[in-house]
């Protein structure tokens, strides 16, 4: 989702107030992100945590 929205790494970190080796490290499973992360980086991409916990591959 975050390359749909057009956000680097650098970016979704610097709005969602997260470091970027975090926001690397979730994206790649090597960190489990916190609630209060995960709610970071929905309000930066600006979708709804429900958005963010759709694994469907059909996404539109």
């Amino acid at each position: 989702m975050r390359e749909e929205k057009g956000f680097s790494q650098q970016a979704l970190a610097d709005t969602a107030d997260i470091a970027k080796l975090t926001i690397l490290r979730i994206e790649n499973g090597k960190n489990a992100p916190t609630l209060d992360m995960l709610f970071a980086i929905c309000d930066a991409l600006e979708i709804s945590f429900q958005e963010l916990m759709n694994f469907d591959s059909n996404r539109e």
